[in-house]
């Protein structure tokens, strides 16, 4: 199928673009198997990590641990978050335009319907989970945006461009143990017009049901100074956790 005009908004409240059918097919799921998996998958995944350890050690812990089961998660969060979500692509589509880097963009919601966008020129969609980046591949041929949409591991791939345009990275921040650092990259990588899409949740819940966040109040202090000192807020309407930033 081949994509020439934006991924709708009804597209995406019909079922999170197509979601449930590509993540069956991709997972070699039936319908009633993913549908018994798909409540069960916030638990499942949070089961899964092993309690304390080294904060430098979460990379390769979501690299090469939650495989599948991060897949499972994100997409029983998206489909059951649909109204949040969907003021999430009304806010990227006010403001993605030429390249857009979605880090950590998980199972490609943002990249999809930013590389369905006619202000874009390209999406660089970076994620640690090589289960995310087969997934969302997959999921940009059957759109037909392949040839607008490239997946990478991290930042310093030679094959990236030296800036960005758009910077998104949603529910990500707070899953990193230098959160500040990368705010520090990402000021580095835009553009002079360039615009960030940002959000955070540095909070392991009030029973610990978000163990994979960190929530240190040094490295959420830092976080917020350098956020402070390096970007300027930009109004946008819409009340959700999402803000908007350019350079400072």
């Amino acid at each position: 199928m081949t994509v020439t005009a934006p991924l709708s908004l009804d597209h995406f409240f019909a079922g999170g673009f197509d979601l449930r059918q590509q993540l069956g097919a991709h997972l070699s799921l039936s319908a009633a198997e993913l549908e018994r998996q798909l409540p069960l998958a916030t638990e499942a995944l949070a089961a899964a990590h092993p309690g304390a350890f080294n904060p430098d050690q979460a990379g390769s812990f979501y690299e090469n641990e939650v495989g599948h089961a991060h897949l499972l998660e994100l997409a029983a969060w998206h489909l059951s978050s649909a109204d949040y979500i969907a003021d999430t692509l009304r806010l990227q589509a006010m403001f993605a335009k030429g390249h857009v880097l979605d880090f950590g963009g998980g199972i490609g919601t943002h990249a999809l319907a930013a590389a369905a966008l006619p202000a874009v020129e390209a999406v660089w969609f970076v994620d640690l989970n090589p289960a995310n980046r087969a997934f969302v591949t997959e999921r940009a041929e059957r759109f037909g945006l392949a040839h607008k949409l490239r997946c990478f591991r991290d930042l310093g791939d030679a094959a990236l461009p030296a800036q960005f345009d758009t910077v998104v990275c949603l529910d990500v921040l707070e899953h990193l143990n230098a959160p500040s650092a990368q705010l520090e990259q990402f000021a580095q990588r835009m553009g002079p017009e360039a615009i960030a899409l940002l959000n955070w949740y540095f909070f392991q819940g009030f029973n610990g049901e978000y163990p994979f966040h960190f929530d240190d109040p040094a490295l959420v202090e830092r976080f917020f100074r350098t956020l402070q000192a390096r970007f300027l807020e930009v109004f946008h309407p819409y009340l959700i956790t999402t803000r908007a930033y350019r350079l400072a």
